[in-house]
């Protein structure tokens, strides 16, 4: 049986301070620098939609116009699962994400960067039910990509303030 320690746990904040950390979300963190502040480039197609809206869900739609995001979004579907006849039944929907964020006006880079993910999706059933599963695959793929660019950015920002 393990015993626990409270006296660490009631040290640990002070360690991390000493360190220098800072939640990014507290008062005057890098989320806080982020926030209402970030212009995404207009989408072009239903991934570019899911994945600025998403962006905008994380950090804010921009009323203080003070960086621009530009991305290049790329997916491939991969058939995985195949039946005996060679039909596919399952697909992986990889997808990569270029990003570069400048600060606005100026066109100074201030962080960029490559994020990848996958999710998958089953082709069986009618053709209504795949396309539908298509479509929620992509979804939560730009959702799970521009979380990732989030939280890069918050960082870059972060170690940028240092």
């Amino acid at each position: 049986m393990s015993s626990c320690n409270r006296r660490l746990f009631l040290l640990s904040p002070l360690a991390l301070a000493a360190c220098g950390f800072t939640p990014a979300y507290a008062p005057g963190g890098a989320a806080t620098l982020l926030t209402n502040t970030v212009r995404a480039a207009d989408p072009t197609d239903r991934n570019g939609f899911d994945f600025v809206e998403r962006i905008e869900e994380r950090i804010g739609r921009p009323q203080d116009h003070r960086y621009d995001l530009a991305y290049r979004i790329q997916t491939e579907a991969i058939g995985v699962g195949l039946t005996a006849d060679n039909k596919i039944t399952r697909y992986n929907l990889k997808g990569v994400i270029d990003y570069t964020l400048t600060r606005a006006g100026s066109g100074e880079k201030i962080a960029s960067g490559r994020v990848q993910s996958f999710t998958a999706y089953a082709a069986t059933g009618s053709t209504v039910a795949g396309l539908a599963a298509e479509e929620d695959a992509a979804t939560r793929l730009m959702r799970i990509l521009a979380d990732q660019i989030v939280a890069r950015l918050i960082a870059e920002v972060s170690a940028a303030q240092q």
